[in-house]
């Protein structure tokens, strides 16, 4: 156990008196425009943070790695209801849809999420993921023709990372071409789920009703994608239930999603604002396996993942109390200077890179794979074939407000 998690040796849990409350700078438009400034004052004044609403802000690489290893950190979707309950939140929207998912990998803890997880990657596997790279780099040179045959400017997100993570999911999951733009549809509704609780939940009813037919279709008439093989899985001693399989269908159809778009959008972003370092991957292809692991560090998509304390611990000498929550802020640890050497320059050959990006432990995102693969050909494909490639207007750039995520509205560029 990292000595940072231990529970002895704790002061208490309220911790030094604050002029200000740092988390709330977070929700700042300066923040939003660029945290990576707060996370570093943060770390250096007040690394395991208690927020004015009680909430905990881990923002330490070492602290992080460490607790995203530790089961005293869950991620129970009903000690996680009760949680933001006790914090006066409004949870009627999460309810509704948790309610539908029902228990699944990503909110489950051991035993129940290593029964699922395993079942999950005896279909989701290394070769399976790498099969795919042909019909990536198809999919990509389609939408970077269709880009350019519209005119000399493009938004990035809208062209090319939006449409690409949905078309290569389909994909694997046999999902026919002519359903997609129905499954688009439904995916930008559950986006909604705050602003419409029931035009969102009537298309996660209807999405949920369509795969369960993509199920039986499977079980008469088995294939080779990902469906069939989790079909597969329950003739195996760990047995899927009807329920666990449809809602795995869904986490895993639908979680890389925003993840894969914004890695890939961010990505790019990132490199146009440091043409020194765009040259160096146009010169050398082979650069970009290893610079997709820069770029998620850079500036990641998932800033930060939640989890609640379901037992006492001590981190960085806080006492964190059972029922509390604690933010896991990765994007923080990803630009740590006790972990990375110049930790806020872009390297696409930085040595020794190993970013939580994609997280740690028993939660280590199932998908982290493919969203690599994508943004590796995404990457790539559009610095060799667009050499004039650069933004078209610095100023208009904006990100959503939400403090959690970091994910670009448009990218508009030139080429």
């Amino acid at each position: 156990m990292n000595p940072t998690a231990t529970t002895e040796g704790a002061r208490d849990s309220a911790g030094p008196a604050r002029a200000e409350d740092l988390a709330a700078a977070l929700l700042t438009q300066e923040a939003r425009r660029d945290p990576y400034p707060f996370y570093a004052r943060m770390r250096r004044e007040d690394p395991v943070h208690r927020s004015a609403q009680g909430i905990w802000y881990l923002t330490r690489y070492t602290d992080v790695e460490a607790a995203l290893g530790d089961l005293r950190l869950s991620n129970d979707r009903d000690r996680m209801t009760r949680a933001y309950t006790a914090l006066g939140g409004d949870l009627k929207a999460l309810s509704r849809l948790t309610d539908r998912l029902g228990r699944v990998m990503s909110n489950t803890d051991p035993p129940d999420h290593a029964r699922l997880r395993k079942l999950a990657n005896r279909a989701f596997t290394a070769r399976r993921v790498e099969s795919l790279r042909d019909r990536v780099q198809g999919i990509v040179d389609g939408l970077i023709d269709e880009a350019v045959a519209a005119g000399p400017t493009m938004d990035l997100v809208e062209a090319v990372a939006s449409p690409l993570p949905m078309a290569v999911v389909c994909e694997l999951f046999g999902i026919p071409d002519e359903d997609l733009p129905q499954v688009k549809t439904w995916f930008r509704r559950f986006g909604r789920l705050s602003e419409d609780i029931d035009a969102s939940e009537a298309a996660i009813e209807q999405y949920e009703e369509y795969l369960a037919r993509l199920v039986r279709r499977r079980r008469a008439d088995p294939g080779d994608d990902l469906i069939s093989a989790l079909v597969a899985t329950q003739a195996k001693d760990d047995r899927l239930t009807d329920s666990e399989l449809l809602s795995t269908c869904f986490v895993l159809i639908t979680a890389g999603d925003e993840t894969t778009t914004h890695l890939v959008g961010n990505g790019m972003l990132a490199l146009l604002r440091h043409p020194a370092q765009l040259a160096r991957l146009r010169a050398d292809p082979a650069l970009a396996r290893p610079a997709v692991e820069e770029l998620a560090r850079y500036d990641t998509p998932t800033q930060a993942i939640v989890r609640v304390v379901a037992e006492d611990l001590t981190i960085g000498g806080r006492t964190l109390r059972e029922g509390e929550l604690a933010y896991l802020f990765l994007a923080a640890t990803n630009r740590d200077p006790e972990r990375f050497h110049d930790p806020d320059r872009l390297d696409l050959t930085r040595p020794g890179n190993r970013p939580l990006s994609f997280g740690n432990g028993p939660h280590f995102c199932l998908g982290g794979p493919l969203a690599k693969l994508q943004a590796e050909v995404a990457v790539g494909t559009l610095v060799r074939r667009l050499p004039d490639l650069r933004l078209a207007d610095e100023a208009a750039l904006d990100w959503r407000p939400n403090p959690l995520q970091r994910r670009l509205t448009a990218l508009p560029v030139t080429y």
